[in-house]
């Protein structure tokens, strides 16, 4: 039966379609369904990409491929199967692997896109981020903002391997990025073991007059592993002596904030760590949004779409916009996470379905 909404096809209508499409013209009332779906229908698909995989991949293009002034970095985009090869994990977010072999340089940039690093393993590495050295070592979530001038130095005999998190999907599309060129080394190849921004700005509940006006990004550069796991193991401490302090039943999650705000880290992304009690499942939900998860430890399984994923130490997967998705802890289970909610949030779009309960 012809659609009730869909006129009757005639050599005149025919003639008004080939009108449209000569004057680059496009009628809603054949793309509805389309254009404004019931629901979210992501082209991005939920994908697990292994650590296995990644990390001898990214150093045999360590062997292969120089990290200097031209290519910039030696970062390897995990591209989603549903974007057409694109190197983007889902439409507002970039994931890469990133390698620096030893005594290496990535020499200084800045762009507008918002970026940070999360490392899984390794440590010998400094960011240099506007001048001030900031060590990187394992568990740190390390932020360079939008149009701070960054770059990388290996100060070992050792490789070292991270992630990166930007929004250049989100950018590009929206046509905003400006890119330009630093200096050819670093600035400043000093080793600190606490940078600047952490000796102004990393003293609880404390801020420095210096600093009393807020800022669109954190002005930290480094946030510490050793706070982190410290904050998660309090609060299962707390939930185990009776005081409700976990976001469910042996699930404690942080999330990461500018302390000039309360808000998040950067004004395009949003950063948590979660960690599940051994045998702890979370509930099903469903979240408007792009969602990337790495495993910094243990083992446990992802369901996402009904689909179920094995995981652990270092494998990334990506949670499409609407897809409905758990996480079950087969170990003490520990998980970064990073998403557009910034985004989602600020434009109204966000939207959260608890479909059950976990244990």
């Amino acid at each position: 039966m012809q659609d009730a909404m869909q006129p009757e096809e005639t050599p005149a209508l025919r003639e008004l379609y080939a009108g449209f499409r000569a004057h680059n013209l496009n009628p809603l009332w054949t793309q509805i369904g389309n254009l404004m779906p019931s629901h979210p229908r992501p082209k991005a698909v939920p994908h697990v990409w292994r650590w296995s995989d990644l990390y001898p991949l990214a150093k045999a293009s360590g062997e292969l491929v120089p990290v200097g002034r031209g290519g910039e970095r030696r970062a390897i985009g995990l591209a989603n199967p549903g974007l057409g090869g694109e190197a983007y994990i889902s439409p507002t977010l970039w994931c890469a692997i990133q390698y620096l072999g030893p005594r290496e340089t990535a020499p200084e940039h800045r762009h507008s896109q918002n970026a940070f690093r999360f490392v899984v393993e390794g440590e010998g590495v400094w960011t240099v981020v506007n001048g001030d050295p900031v060590r990187m070592s394992r568990g740190d979530f390390l932020l360079t903002p939008g149009w701070n001038f960054h770059g990388h130095h290996n100060d070992t005999d050792q490789p070292m391997a991270w992630i990166d998190g930007l929004d250049i999907p989100f950018s590009f599309q929206n046509d905003v990025g400006f890119f330009e060129f630093g200096s050819e080394r670093v600035t400043d190849y000093s080793t600190p073991n606490v940078s600047r921004s952490e000796r102004l700005w990393c003293h609880p509940g404390l801020r420095p007059l210096s600093g009393l006006q807020n800022t669109v990004s954190s002005p930290i550069g480094a946030y510490r592993w050793e706070y982190v796991d410290n904050a998660l193991n309090q609060q299962l401490l707390l939930e185990e002596e009776g005081y409700p302090a976990t976001v469910e039943q042996g699930h404690a999650a942080i999330r990461y904030v500018n302390p000039t705000t309360g808000g998040d880290v950067m004004p395009t992304i949003r950063a948590e760590f979660h960690r599940l009690r051994a045998g702890c499942e979370s509930a099903t939900r469903r979240e408007v949004g792009s969602t990337v998860f790495q495993v910094f430890e243990g083992r446990g399984v992802v369901v996402i779409g009904g689909a179920s994923h094995s995981i652990e130490k270092g494998d990334i997967f990506v949670i499409p916009s609407w897809s409905p998705w758990s996480l079950q802890a087969e170990t003490d289970f520990d998980l970064f996470r990073f998403s557009d909610a910034p985004i989602i949030e600020r434009l109204n779009f966000d939207r959260i379905k608890i479909e059950d309960g976990g244990q």
